[in-house]
């Protein structure tokens, strides 16, 4: 039996895994998680054999999840089940030591065999991703100006894009304002933004809302 600990903010994603794994004879979900916090209090009282993480919750989210459960368990397994396709994403997801990555518009019974790989040791990343990261054949370079900031800018740039604002993103991220600020003033010197109208227009050009 696979015990499956499911990290996903959204309610409704959560009730339709839960009512798909009812349905399987050899999964069983043996936690749920809200935000990054309750994660990492499920691993320290409930065994678990695999993680199904989604990248964007509350708090401590993402790649720096993903490092603090492979420091807390470095043998789990981890299986990222994201809205977010990019290449450059899905690149750090599984250099952060995710195992694999699917979408959310996964069929199900690819969800399952992805779970059930996963667990057993092996690892799965989700066709239509793997094709495209095939043949990004530039993938060490930087392709675009945003793939140079670090993680934690990114995922502030995603934030900033998708309508928060300072004090918003400090709470999502459970950090301080000033922390938040310094990270976007990074970021903006990185990419040479002149004013906030400039960030939040090539967000939106380069679909980086969250």
């Amino acid at each position: 039996m696979i015990r499956l600990l499911i990290a996903d903010d959204h309610a409704i994603v959560s009730s339709g895994l839960l009512q798909l794994f009812s349905l399987s004879s050899d999964v069983c979900v043996v936690a749920l998680a809200t935000n990054g916090g309750q994660v990492i209090d499920s691993l320290r009282t409930t065994p678990c054999d695999l993680v199904l993480l989604d990248m964007s919750m509350p708090g401590i989210s993402g790649i720096d999840l993903i490092g603090r459960i492979r420091v807390r368990a470095p043998a789990l397994p981890i299986l990222v089940l994201s809205m977010h396709n990019e290449a450059l994403v899905v690149r750090r997801a599984l250099k952060a030591g995710a195992n694999g990555y699917m979408t959310k518009d996964c069929d199900p019974e690819a969800l399952l065999l992805a779970v059930r790989k996963v667990a057993a040791g092996g690892r799965y990343l989700d066709p239509g991703l793997a094709e495209q990261m095939v043949f990004d054949t530039d993938s060490d370079q930087f392709k675009h100006p945003h793939e140079q900031l670090s993680n934690r800018e990114l995922c502030i740039f995603r934030l900033f894009v998708s309508g928060m604002g300072v004090n918003q993103i400090a709470d999502e991220l459970a950090i301080s304002n000033k922390t938040v600020s310094t990270h976007k003033a990074r970021l903006m010197q990185k990419m040479g933004f002149q004013s906030n109208a400039d960030m939040l227009r090539y967000g939106v050009d380069h679909n980086l809302g969250s």
